[in-house]
């Protein structure tokens, strides 16, 4: 069969999420396409090594995703600019704000043949109680609506309705606007394995940035409570402390660090080897996931799921009779969290059957090759 090969120009605002999150879709791509990547500075020499390994051309800025500034934003959308001249991609597919706020601008200005941004989570800014500053809330709205004004050659991705539905309520989207919905990242079977969980002791695992929306505090607050009761129960915390807008504050960090309730962690290369020896996956998120990657994990890895009834969390809970995989916790409720918390290790056979239906769950919906598949229709890829 005749592919003609196509110029793929993916851009991100983390390094570490290139191969953590797209890691399949770029060695999909880039089988029978070039794929060319700009990304923030690449720290581990791992990623540059796979990208090197995969013959991906790459680019390397320094965006910043999380803070506000304007002269670096500047700075990053003119050497995008000069990029993307200088590439003249067929396909362009940014994800995470900036680059899909300021990459749809740039290239509608280039003129590129397909536009496949990705949301992969709307955040703080765009709930109606977001404690954000306004000026920052109206104007992150009014460039998102502007950059993805209706236009052929631009097809949207979600990874869960509720986001596309949002923007629709906003007035960003409308029925002129070609919408797609898939489901998450994916997860990779082969790279993450069942295996039952152990339940002697029982321990809980967040993986997560430390920042406010992912719910620390409840799990924090969750874990102390819980330790009075079952002094055996184990707390794990994986995930960075990095200067962000929205991180959690220094006394709450460092009641973290101290050790007595939860054992942080800090961030990891290789979360597998904490996920096996877990009972159960915890993520207390507010708002603004896709659907969150940390949890397709456990589930891949046969563990249970404690999560919030907030968007994109509340894809990775099985609702179907008979199949549940954990539960739903109401935003923002540590004693709900403490509750189910303790109903696992009072039943720990539980653990075993939720984790198992979990695996089956993400194997139906999640498997990274299902969400690969899609992706390659929406940009219009032979396979």
């Amino acid at each position: 069969m005749n592919i003609t090969k196509k110029k793929i120009f993916i851009v991100c605002d983390s390094s570490r999420s290139l191969l953590d999150f797209r890691g399949r879709l770029i060695e999909k791509m880039q089988q029978h396409n070039q794929v060319y990547v700009f990304t923030p500075k690449i720290e581990q020499d791992t990623v540059r090594k796979r990208l090197d390994d995969m013959k991906v051309i790459t680019y390397e800025s320094n965006l910043n995703g999380s803070n506000v500034s304007i002269l670096s934003d500047l700075r990053f959308i003119f050497s995008l600019y000069k990029l993307m001249r200088s590439i003249k991609p067929d396909i362009f597919f940014p994800y995470t704000f900036k680059p899909v706020i300021y990459g749809s601008f740039v290239a509608k200005l280039c003129k590129v043949k397909l536009i496949a941004p990705m949301l992969t989570g709307l955040g703080y800014n765009f709930t109606d109680n977001s404690s954000s500053n306004k000026l920052v809330v109206k104007i992150t709205r009014l460039l998102l609506k502007l950059s993805l004004k209706p236009d052929p050659r631009l097809n949207i991705i979600f990874q869960n309705k509720d986001d596309s539905e949002r923007l629709v309520q906003l007035n960003i989207l409308n029925k002129k606007h070609q919408v797609y919905v898939v489901n998450g990242s994916g997860v990779d079977l082969s790279h993450y394995n069942y295996s039952e969980p152990s339940t002697s002791p029982v321990t809980f695992l967040m993986v997560s940035r430390l920042i406010n929306a992912k719910g620390i505090r409840e799990y924090y607050d969750a874990a102390k409570i819980i330790h009075e009761r079952f002094p055996k129960a184990v707390f794990k915390l994986i995930g960075s402390y990095d200067p962000n807008i929205d991180a959690i504050n220094a006394d709450l960090y460092q009641q973290i660090a101290s050790g007595d309730t939860i054992q942080y962690m800090g961030q990891v290369d290789d979360v597998r080897p904490d996920i096996e020896n877990s009972s159960v996956m915890v993520l207390p998120s507010y708002y603004g996931e896709g659907v969150p990657r940390c949890v397709l994990e456990g589930m891949a890895m046969g563990r249970p799921v404690i999560t919030s009834d907030s968007v994109g969390c509340r894809e990775t809970v099985n609702q179907i009779p008979g199949q549940a995989n954990g539960f739903l916790i109401p935003v923002k409720d540590a004693s709900a969290l403490a509750s189910k918390m303790e109903y696992f290790i009072k039943n720990c056979d539980e653990i075993i059957r939720f984790g198992s239906k979990g695996y089956e769950f993400a194997k139906s919906k999640f498997d990274v090759n299902l969400v690969n598949t899609e992706l390659f229709k929406i940009m219009q890829l032979q396979a």
